[in-house]
Formats: structure tokens, sequence, C-alpha cells
């Protein structure tokens, strides 16, 4: 499955709340004059997360059937990428895994000129998958680092535990460039160099690492939950014990704050000048907050807390004031 026909496998769940939305008079948005009536128009640039990505094209679709003069472009170059462009002017938001980098990429916006503001979107919970037949159903935290850190030389499941299968380890993971390889290396594997081994097959694109993980026996890879409940057919989702016994990925143990240390904060970061010059752009981003339950449900991430809703709220306010 490519990324176009991601975007195809999302669209029903979009064309259903875009039903709702009408049915209930045009949702938050339109219920307090946003987006319905507005006559914004215009182009939005949006890049960066694959992981959220799929959020932001939910986005788009249901603002499209409000408003289709805003025409918005979602790319993923992955985190990293992302805000290689933002920071220079090249986009007017970007999606992001992992929060900006207060020593490289917060350089470069300030450089440039960039203002920017940070609101979280969504949780999402980075899952360990292996192929189905595999059998292996939880990982410690320190046998995850064991497996992926940069000097590691487990190559056979037995490596890591005798009582798993003696079976050779196939490994699929994103690329470096990507906010979900960023994590792993930072914050789970901690390692100082922020890097994780790289004998293993790399892509941009979370659905080719599917496509290995359940095409390769004994194969084993990690990407944003989202993408496991795409392919949960095909995948098994291992559970993860950090100390308090084996936790699986849900939006409930993520919510709870309970699978750790694999669940994330998900962020789009909105240029302040790009929102206060141009209408399309202040028009998606309210649009956006204003539905981003329905939105994060729509492309199977896990919505904010209410507590957390609160702050994305505010921050909002403090970039519309």
């Amino acid at each position: 499955m490519n990324r176009t026909s991601f975007r195809g496998a999302i669209v029903p769940g979009v064309a259903a709340l875009v039903l709702s939305l009408a049915a209930c008079g045009g949702g938050d948005a339109g219920a307090e004059g946003g987006s319905e009536g507005s006559g914004a128009s215009g182009s939005v640039a949006v890049d960066g997360s694959s992981t959220v990505e799929p959020m932001s094209k939910a986005a788009s679709e249901l603002l499209s059937e409000e408003n289709p003069d805003v025409r918005v472009t979602v790319a993923a170059s992955g985190t990293g990428g992302g805000f290689e462009k933002f920071c220079v002017g090249e986009t007017d938001i970007s999606d992001a895994s992992r929060p900006i980098k207060d020593d490289e990429e917060v350089p470069v916006c300030e450089e440039n000129g960039v203002e920017y503001t940070e609101l979280q979107v969504a949780t999402d919970a980075l899952t360990v998958v292996v192929h189905p037949d595999l059998a292996v159903d939880c990982l410690t935290t320190e046998q995850l680092v064991e497996l992926w850190a940069p000097d590691s030389k487990i190559s056979n499941w037995s490596q890591l535990d005798p009582s798993f299968p003696d079976q050779e380890i196939a490994l699929f993971g994103p690329g470096t460039d990507s906010g979900t390889y960023s994590y792993m290396a930072e914050d789970v594997v901690g390692d100082e160099s922020e890097a994780t081994r790289t004998d293993y097959e790399s892509s941009e694109d979370d659905n080719v690492l599917v496509q290995g993980v359940s095409g390769t026996e004994g194969a084993t890879g990690y990407f944003g939950y989202t993408y496991y409940e795409e392919n949960a057919d095909k995948l098994k989702a291992l559970s993860i014990d950090d100390g308090n016994g084996c936790v699986e990925p849900s939006a409930e143990t993520a919510q709870a704050g309970e699978y750790t240390p694999l669940s994330r904060p998900l962020f789009i970061y909105v240029s302040n000048k790009a929102y206060a010059d141009k209408p399309a752009v202040a028009e998606y981003v309210d649009f956006y907050i204003e539905n981003l339950e329905t939105i994060a449900s729509a492309a199977k991430y896990i919505p904010l807390s209410e507590e957390l809703y609160g702050e994305t709220q505010s921050a909002l306010e403090g970039l519309s004031s």
C-alpha cells in the first residue's frame, strides 16, 4: 500500500464524518461563526511528520466540504524535513511527532524571523510490531533498547531471551529524518549519539514498513499506533514492560500514561505570520482545533484528554489575539 492508497483508506471515515457534521449544522466551526460562510480563500502548505499527515489530511478533507476555496496541500517529508522547510518560510504549518529541537531547529527559525505557535493535536502510541506468527508477545524496555541500540549485535530472538524462539530477526523502521525515529533514538534508546542501529530496512512511508514486517518471518518494526490499527489483521503488536508488567498499546493506556515509554504527543506548528496574514491558514487552523476530537477519530488517532485540549485551545487563543 503506497501513500496515495492509504489516503484513500481514510476517506470513508472522513466522508462519514462530513455527513455527521453537515447533519449537525456544520459542526462546531460553523456554529461558532468559523469556517462556514467566512469567505476565506487561498492556499495552505503543510509538510512534516508522516505520523501526523493523515490527521492533517482529514482536517483538509472535512474543511473542503464547507469551504472548497481553501486549498490545503499536505506533504510528508518527515518531522525534521518539515521543520527544514518551515523554518525558512516555505510552509505555513509543520506537522511534528516530536517537539521542535531547541539546539538545531529553533535557531534556524529565529534566523529567518519565523515565529510560531505549537499546538498539540493528539496522542500517539509508538507501536512495536512483529510478524503475526512470531511466538513473542512482550518485551521489556531493556530488551527493546538492547535490540535497537547503536552497537546492538542482536540478530536472533533467542539472544534477547532464551525462552524466545530460535528465529533470525529482520528489522524494519523509519528513516533518520522521521520524528518517530528521533523519539525511539532519543527518548527510548537514550543513547548519547541520539541514534539507533543502522542495519535495518528503512522507509519514511510507514506502509512500506507494514509490508516488510507482515511479509517477513521473524520481522519486527515500529511506527505510529494508527498504522498498526489499519493493519492489525496482518501484524501483532507487542506489549511493553517498563517495570510494571506488560502493557498493550491502546488509546486508553496511552491517555492514562500507562504505556511507557512509547506514548508521545503529536503537534502542528503554525507560522504566526501566515496565520495573521493568510485567511486560508487561519480558517484551516481554527477548523482543525475546533473539530479536533472529530478529526483525530477520523484519522484513527488518540484524542486529547479534556485537560490537554484546554491547553491547545488556550494556545490557539493566544495565536488569534
